[in-house]
């Protein structure tokens, strides 16, 4: 008996290697599972809608988007003098404003970007948390990375394609869903969306043959009340070195 208490305390004392699976610690953070380094410096180039991301467009100024006839008459109401008023500032919107965009770690289950564009900050909260609090421009942010080959929620990667591991990236994106929005705009004259929207957006990041660094974001809206269909946009932006070029210009409250 002897014997048999002192093997099992051999065992004890070496983590169970000669028979039980070793004890596990907690999981791996959002930052430290990061299947893909968002963070940095990136600048928006702008290769498609330049008549309206360049430039506030005419008033009644929105072909091609599939706007319900109340969507429609809100559009039409807008009053030219807002220009550059904070609703063009939302999450459905601020991305396709030219500008700079800020990524860093808040902490290891936030990721915060940062626009110079309006000067709006969103947060991107990893974990199963409800949306809370009042809705605002830049809602609540639900932040979950997807692994090579999972597919995008079923839906594939813009043009078609499974989501893998592409060119710069260790085999992911980022996933976010934004609800709990007070409204905006997602031109800056005045098309609407919602408090009843939500906007998915996927975050990818891959490197060209000349070395530069990419993210490319694709959104996807959904919103019942001005929309008859999903409005999608794909958005590119370019990697800086550093900050040098940040200049934070405030949006216009009216």
């Amino acid at each position: 008996m002897a014997v048999i208490v002192f093997a099992a305390a051999q065992l004890l004392a070496q983590g169970g290697r000669a028979g039980g699976p070793a004890p596990q610690g907690p999981p791996p953070t959002a930052q430290a599972s990061a299947p893909v380094d968002l963070t940095g410096y990136w600048v928006s180039i702008v290769n498609e809608d330049w008549r309206w991301r360049m430039v506030t467009p005419p008033k009644g100024d929105f072909p091609g988007l599939p706007l319900s006839q109340e969507g429609a008459r809100v559009a039409n109401a807008w009053d030219p003098a807002t220009d550059g008023s904070c609703q063009a500032y939302g999450a459905a919107g601020v991305m396709r404003i030219p500008g700079r965009l800020h990524v860093t770690w808040e902490n290891d289950s936030t990721l915060k970007l940062e626009t110079d564009a309006g000067v709006q900050t969103r947060r991107f909260i990893f974990g199963p948390a409800a949306a809370t609090g009042e809705p605002s421009l830049q809602g609540t942010s639900r932040a979950e990375w997807e692994r090579a080959g999972r597919g995008r929620g079923g839906r594939g990667a813009p043009g078609g394609g499974a989501v893998g591991p592409g060119a710069g990236s260790a085999g992911g994106d980022l996933k976010v869903v934004t609800t709990n929005l007070s409204g905006g705009w997602i031109r800056k004259n005045g098309v609407p969306y919602s408090n009843q929207a939500t906007l998915t957006e996927y975050f990818d990041r891959f490197a060209a043959p000349n070395g530069d660094e990419w993210l490319v974001v694709t959104s996807i809206l959904n919103d019942p009340r001005y929309y008859t269909g999903e409005v999608i946009t794909s958005t590119h932006f370019r990697r800086e070195s550093d900050g040098s070029k940040w200049d934070p210009l405030p949006c216009r409250n009216f």
